[in-house]
């Protein structure tokens, strides 16, 4: 049986000029052109080959109006209102976005992305609607829905075929997630995470920065404790030991490079730190470390002594000709160690200073890392991890810090015993921006990003980049996903920057991101059968951070806030 079976009413026209991805069709009259529509699909046949079609999307359908000059028209239209010396050329075109073919193997129709052939001049062009695009959308939605289908909603051009992503391309290549404040973001997010959710062993650890996606069920809660919770152990609490940074977000962190003494600070601090972590790697009897470790490992160590070891150089006098004099590093180190001295002392940063002794164990690192990573028990399969109790000028090098402790415990896990797992990094844009004038802070925790991007294929590691701003999110961050989720987006600078991650034969596809509808997107990439318009089911547990409806809030009558309490919380750096 055919799959398509077109009459007259269906035809728009004849190709009149083809390019490697571009069509364009010559339309006899106005009737026809009146048919084609933006955005629609249209099919013209293969030469040499019964039941091979190439398919193309409507980007443009133009009526073009031209005088004509010679004398002969002149003279006719000379005293005339008629358009006797006008000529209609009515064109549409359109960009190629892959073949149906039928195949004999598996004795069905079947839709490839690859064009191997382009239409011949003069080949029939046909509109797809009714019952002919319900036969191809059929097939778009057969071929999607496979054992690792990814259900994401329906397609805006036929509402009764279900759209599917493929979910192995879709984690592989990494994916954007990417539009504007309202355009529905966060609940696509958790479209995504409740199918997700549904699989035995899936291992997703979602960045989150406002607590938005803390109360669905489905998952598993861990927060940065506060100010008000130092000490205090549980499980949903995740602490992160000054222990786990490395040599340079240590630095970043403690040590101003524009001081004239910032080359000896760095040298003694890290000389001290390296002398500590002997000191706990010796009393474990760990010799098999002790002789391979660096600054870098992490391994725990006294911070006091470190400081201890910084202040007896700082006042060191030391023997000289004449008696005392001043040692080697006499007082270079005074603004590092109240530097020091600040960070400890503010609570604000007590996840990492004022961590519990439990935290500091040789063995701390190994339970974080399950806590971090574990899928086996009930609803862990997404981890939530709440960063909205983290400092700003912190949050890039703690979120960085995470990654790059989990990447490395990926990594260097036996490969027979390695599981795939994904980031969902929402808010990308507030700690993934582009270097350029960025904090050595930033920076760290921007490369740290960069390379899981680059090669964390190669060792099961995805990323999903979430963010209303993609204009600020580091380029060669977005420039690995190869897939990408566009929603509504109005602003120039990112209605750009979106344009460059897409090939630019669907360029024109872009024009419709700031009319889209909220919660409706554009799906391009690796991971979708065919670039289109997709409306995105709605999870049936919304997040937190939903749009409030100011005019409908006003309307209610409430009783009012308790603005004591709000103070209060806000003193105690908690929401009771």
């Amino acid at each position: 049986m055919a799959i398509f079976n077109f009459d007259e009413s269906y035809l728009i026209g004849r190709v009149r000029e083809v390019d490697t991805r571009k069509v364009s069709i010559l339309v006899k009259n106005d009737e026809d052109l009146r048919k084609a529509h933006v955005s629609q699909l249209a099919a013209m046949p293969l030469p040499g080959a019964a039941e091979f079609w190439v398919l193309g999307i409507i980007e443009r359908v133009i009526k073009t109006v031209a005088m004509l000059t010679d004398d002969k028209t002149e003279k006719s239209t000379q005293g005339s209102n008629d358009n006797k010396g006008e000529q209609v050329v009515n064109t549409i075109r359109l960009t190629l976005v892959g073949t149906v073919r039928w195949d004999a193997a598996e004795q069905k129709y079947k839709f490839s992305r690859s064009i191997s052939q382009v239409p011949e001049i003069d080949s029939k062009c046909h509109v797809l609607r009714d019952a002919q695009l319900e036969s191809f959308m059929s097939i778009l939605s057969a071929e999607g829905d496979k054992k690792h289908a990814l259900k994401l909603g329906i397609y805006t051009i036929n509402e009764s075929a279900k759209a599917y992503m493929d979910g192995n391309k879709f984690f592989q290549r990494h994916a954007a997630l990417l539009g504007s404040t309202g355009s529905g973001k966060s609940w696509t997010v958790a479209a995504i995470l409740e199918r997700a959710a549904k699989l035995s062993s899936a291992n997703l650890i979602v960045f989150d920065l406002h607590g938005e996606y803390r109360k669905l069920s489905y998952t598993r809660h861990l927060r940065i404790p506060g100010p008000d919770e130092l000490g205090a152990v549980s499980d949903e609490m995740l602490y992160l030991p000054y222990w786990l940074l490395n040599a340079e977000e240590m630095q970043a962190m403690f040590i101003d490079r524009s001081e004239f003494s910032a080359h000896n600070q760095v040298m003694a601090f890290q000389d001290a730190v390296v002398e500590q972590k002997k000191v706990t790697l010796t009393g474990l009897s760990k010799d098999e470390v002790l002789n391979a470790f660096t600054l870098d490992s992490p391994v725990p160590f006294s911070l006091d002594k470190v400081i201890g070891k910084l202040k007896s150089l700082n006042e060191e006098m030391v023997e000289g000709a004449r008696g005392l004099k001043q040692g080697q590093f006499f007082g270079q180190f005074g603004r590092l160690l109240v530097r020091l001295g600040s960070k400890l002392s503010d609570k604000r940063y007590g996840f990492l200073f004022k961590a519990p002794g439990s935290e500091h164990e040789y063995e701390a690192m190994a339970r974080l890392a399950e806590k971090l990573m574990d899928y086996s028990v009930k609803d862990s399969q997404i981890k939530v991890i709440d960063f909205s109790e983290v400092p700003s000028d912190i949050l890039p090098v703690i979120v960085g810090l995470v990654a790059r402790v989990i990447y490395n415990i990926q990594f260097w896990t036996n490969h027979e015993k390695r599981r795939p797992l994904a980031f969902v990094c929402d808010e990308a844009h507030l700690y993934l921006p582009k270097k350029e004038g960025k904090n050595p802070v930033e920076i760290r925790a921007i490369e740290a990003f960069e390379k899981i991007a680059k090669e964390g294929r190669k060792y099961g590691v995805a990323l999903l980049v979430v963010s209303q701003r993609p204009s600020d999110v580091s380029p060669t961050i977005l420039s690995q996903c190869n897939n990408v989720i566009a929603l509504r987006l109005t602003n120039a600078d990112d209605q750009n920057t979106v344009r460059k991650l897409m090939p630019e034969s669907l360029e024109s596809l872009l024009e419709v991101l700031p009319i889209m509808d909220i919660g409706e997107a554009l799906v391009v990439g690796d991971a979708v059968l065919l670039p289109s318009r997709i409306r995105i089911n709605p999870p049936n547990e919304e997040p937190l951070g939903k749009t409030v409806d100011f005019w409908t809030e006003w309307m209610k009558k409430v009783e009012q806030p308790d603005f004591a309490k709000a103070v209060e919380n806000m003193r105690k750096q908690r929401r009771s």
